[in-house]
């Protein structure tokens, strides 16, 4: 579950903001303090992208817990310490290399529940560190699936801050659903990305907004439907990513009614 969960996350997160990373032309540009550029927009991917690093390095942890529980409560390597429950488990790593990441130090605790059709659990990070960056805060994930249905969905809240070397911070705090249904082939196979998150930065607080669910298929490299609202300093930038045609376009509307095609 945990490699489909993080297949389904890289496409959705990852695909929504790269479509973002385009230059508006001058003539519908707003003032600069106003402007949401491709480098604001590459921060707002940020601590996503950092946070999913280390979401990886919980997939060793939970494969050892399924054998903790038919064997010891502990386990100890040269990577990490974990100390395991029936509800989760508490694991200490000591700068090491995990699923090809930068080294990890640093705590993370999670708290875990399974049913029959879904999973919840809450991991918190203590000054965890990937690399030179510091992650402190929570992510919990809700995961469901419906087998009758060939679909499964996850719902991701973060309230996490990440620490740079140059003493820069980000902090993002809001949900995200991912949703993912099979079909008999990839063009029938759908994904989609739902919810509102807030990131702050450089002084600047963005707002995001899933106005309409975004939705594309693993047949096509862009989302193909749905649009967002982003708003910096009070300005609303819609994004329409169109009507379910695969293509590499989508729609800047800007409040003063002014909008703009740009290529994905």
């Amino acid at each position: 579950m945990n490699g489909l969960t993080k297949k389904i996350y890289t496409i959705a997160i990852s695909g929504a903001f790269l479509l973002f990373a385009q230059s508006c032309s001058e003539d519908s540009k707003p003032n600069p303090e106003q402007e949401l550029t491709q480098t604001e927009l590459q921060t707002i991917m940020e601590t996503d992208d950092i946070s999913s690093i280390a979401d990886n390095a919980l997939a060793e942890l939970f494969a050892d817990d399924t054998a903790a529980k038919s064997g010891s409560s502990a386990k100890t390597n040269d990577c990490y310490v974990a100390e395991y429950s029936d509800t989760g488990f508490v694991a200490t790593f000591n700068n090491c290399v995990l699923n090809g990441t930068d080294n990890i130090n640093g705590t993370v605790t999670v708290a875990y529940e399974i049913g029959e059709e879904s999973a919840s659990f809450t991991a918190t990070y203590v000054d965890f560190y990937v690399g030179t960056i510091k992650i402190n805060g929570t992510r919990s994930f809700v995961m469901n699936g419906d087998m009758t249905g060939n679909s499964f969905s996850f719902t991701v809240t973060s309230d996490m801050s990440v620490a740079f070397e140059d003493e820069s911070v980000i902090s993002e705090t809001g949900t995200k659903t991912f949703g993912f249904t099979f079909g008999e082939d990839l063009q029938s196979s759908t994904f989609n990305l739902a919810g509102d998150w807030t990131v702050q930065a450089d002084g600047h607080t963005y707002a995001v907004e899933i106005v309409d669910t975004l939705e594309g298929s693993l047949s096509c490299e862009n989302i193909t439907s749905g649009s967002m609202i982003i708003t910096k300093n009070g300005l609303d930038i819609v994004v329409d990513f169109g009507d379910g045609v695969c293509d590499d376009k989508a729609t800047l509307i800007y409040p003063n009614g002014a909008s703009e095609e740009i290529t994905l």
